[in-house]
């Protein structure tokens, strides 16, 4: 008889009994993924009942369940839409699945802008991302104007913690009077505090909600070295479960003051939404998000600013991880991470649970 053969055995049983606990916990951890997917309670609408084309009509095409709509770019046009209304504060969301393979040069786009009204004094809030090549991160970004601030860019750049081409993500913008609130399938990246010093920086005049794809060669990707390749059309980004929460109404025929009067119970709603405050688990759930994932942070860009913008808080020892030009350094602390420590709603949850408790 083998004197190993009983030892062999107890390890058999024993890796066996690891291999079931882990799919055990595995299937705890889905369970909770779907149990927070819709802690937000979001209300979705058919495309049909919110927007309609805004260029490019035959690259813009309704799903044929009527909840969502793809926008194409080939080698003729992109293709984009628009909300019906204009909203005076509001929650925008959608979830998203963008276009697979070499996309190099193929911005969509998922903002809101006032600038076909107030084309001198628009305000205007964005996602963009800025296509990619095969094997590399996804990239994005957010950014801000207000009253026509182009010229003092608020942007943050990212990268994302998994393929955003293989199935459908919540984006989401929050837009109240205190507060603006960017998130990722239900993780805030960004939060602007609204301040005195920010002035009309911060948007204040209603938005319409838009979606596009486009050709950005000359700059989207690695700085526009890495141009469209149209081999690879028609390149299809798909929108679906559309939200749109918040105080529609035409700021033509009203003044600041009538607007802010008439929206404000839905403005007031708006704000007690679980959406419209942090927790200390989500501020800790966004503060990992952007220790891990963000590479360039404007308050950081000392050549483009040589005085931060009134809204920026300093961190020093953050700050020490960036470069004048607000990048971060090369290796900073993204580093490699296992996939257990990517960020997801189970473990957005469970810090709000462990950060309530503290």
């Amino acid at each position: 008889m083998d004197p190993n053969s009983g030892r062999r055995s107890v390890l058999y049983r024993s890796t066996s009994a690891s291999f079931l606990v882990l799919r055990f916990v595995f299937f705890l951890l889905s369970f909770s993924f779907v149990a927070t997917a819709d802690r937000f309670n979001i209300t979705t609408i058919p495309f049909a009942d919110g927007f309609r084309p805004l260029f490019g009509d035959g690259n813009c095409k309704p799903s044929l369940d009527g909840r969502g709509v793809n926008v194409l770019l080939d080698r003729f046009t992109g293709a984009g839409f628009i909300s019906s209304d204009m909203y005076q504060h509001g929650f925008y969301s959608a979830k998203i699945k963008l276009p697979s393979d070499y996309t190099a040069g193929v911005v969509v786009a998922f903002y809101t802008s006032n600038g076909d009204v107030f084309e001198k004094t628009h305000d205007e809030l964005d996602i963009e991302f800025l296509g990619n090549i095969r094997g590399r991160k996804w990239r994005f970004q957010t950014n801000i104007y207000g009253n026509g601030s182009t010229h003092r860019g608020r942007e943050e750049r990212y990268t994302l913690w998994f393929d955003p081409t293989k199935d459908f993500h919540r984006y989401s913008i929050l837009w109240t009077p205190k507060n603006i609130i960017f998130y990722v399938d239900e993780v805030p990246i960004r939060e602007i505090v609204k301040t005195e010093a920010m002035g009309g920086d911060y948007p204040s005049k209603p938005m319409s909600l838009y979606a596009t794809i486009w050709d950005a060669s000359d700059w989207a990707t690695s700085g526009g070295r890495f141009k469209v390749n149209y081999k690879y059309a028609p390149f299809i980004a798909q929108f679906t479960d559309l939200s749109l929460e918040g105080c529609p109404i035409d700021p033509l025929q009203s003044s600041v003051a009538a607007v802010n009067s008439l929206c404000s119970e839905a403005t007031v709603r708006l704000q007690s939404k679980t959406y419209s405050t942090l927790t200390p688990g989500s501020h800790a759930a966004m503060r990992r998000f952007r220790q891990r994932y963000m590479y360039y942070y404007y308050c950081y860009d000392s050549i483009r600013y040589p005085i931060p913008p009134p809204e920026c808080i300093i961190d020093p020892t953050e700050r020490a991880r960036y470069h004048d030009t607000g990048r971060l350094k090369f290796g900073g602390s993204h580093k490699r991470r296992s996939r257990q420590s990517s960020l997801t709603p189970t473990n957005y949850e469970s810090s709000d649970k462990q950060a309530d408790v503290m």
